[in-house]
């Protein structure tokens, strides 16, 4: 039972490795030849804050000295080149920020 679980580990963190390489490939080439948005994109989202009020409430605003935030995210399964993938950055960058 021991040896079937080593395997299956070996095999799933083999797997793993060979995606993120082919990933990582992919990624290299379309750095070499670059379109708009791809492999890197940019985008705004507004800097939203909530602020808790009495009674439970939350009021939402944007913020007035800073009311947009640039994000810069990369197409792909795994972060590449210092960037996170857009997968895990787009969705993150439409949360408010607790106050």
């Amino acid at each position: 039972m021991r040896k079937l679980i080593r395997l299956a580990l070996t095999a799933a963190g083999a797997a793993l490795l060979l995606a993120y390489i082919a990933d990582y490939g992919y990624f290299r080439l379309r750095a070499m030849h670059p379109k708009p948005a791809d492999p890197i994109e940019t985008f705004t989202a507004p800097r939203l804050y909530a602020i808790a009020e009495k009674g439970g409430k939350v009021d939402y605003q944007i913020d007035a000295l800073n009311p947009e935030q640039t994000f810069t995210c990369l197409h792909s399964w795994f972060p590449h080149g210092g960037y996170l993938p857009c997968w895990y950055i787009k969705p993150k960058s439409q949360r408010p920020i607790p106050m």
